[in-house]
């Protein structure tokens, strides 16, 4: 498959998921994922495979889904982001659900083991030298921020009077 990324009229082939579409097809040719086919799972839908419904879960979490219930309002739309993995579709949340829910105590293991495997292989922490200092700068200072900041919340510094509205109000 080749991906060609544009600016394009037709809706059919616009997705919102561009940098997601990208990566995907990175683990796609690299098969990334292919731990995943380790996990024994019972096929329950002949469309899609157990390491297709848990790679659908994957996606959910890059695409920002804090739940699975969003698939249905985020990711069901976007057909052309589905075909750069191989699928005709995304599955409905209930059946990513179920899918969760019905993974055995092996089941899980075998996850554990196959995502294991992946972050391993795609990690630096092997490549990092462990016999120096591994320095962390902690800054408590506070910074102010605007009132109309996304989840911005009058804090405590100690001792000085905080005011909502930051030096900035845009």
């Amino acid at each position: 498959m080749t991906l060609q990324i544009s600016l394009t009229n037709d809706d059919l082939s616009n997705t919102q998921y561009a940098p997601l579409a990208v990566l995907l097809a990175c683990y796609r040719r690299h098969q990334t994922l292919k731990p995943l086919k380790e996990v024994e799972m019972a096929v329950t839908n002949g469309e899609f495979s157990g390491c297709d419904k848990l790679s659908q879960v994957l996606v959910s979490i890059l695409a920002g889904c804090e739940t699975l219930s969003e698939v249905n309002t985020r990711l069901k739309s976007e057909q052309a982001l589905a075909a750069v993995s191989g699928w005709s579709r995304y599955l409905e949340s209930s059946w990513l659900s179920r899918t969760l829910d019905d993974l055995t105590q092996k089941q899980i293991e075998q996850l554990r083991q196959g995502t294991t495997q992946i972050w391993r292989a795609h990690s630096q922490i092997p490549h990092h030298d462990w016999r120096g200092y591994l320095w962390l700068e902690f800054d408590l200072s506070g910074l102010p921020c605007s009132a109309r900041a996304q989840e911005s919340q009058k804090g405590y510094f100690s001792g000085k009077k905080t005011v909502m509205a930051g030096s900035w109000d845009g």
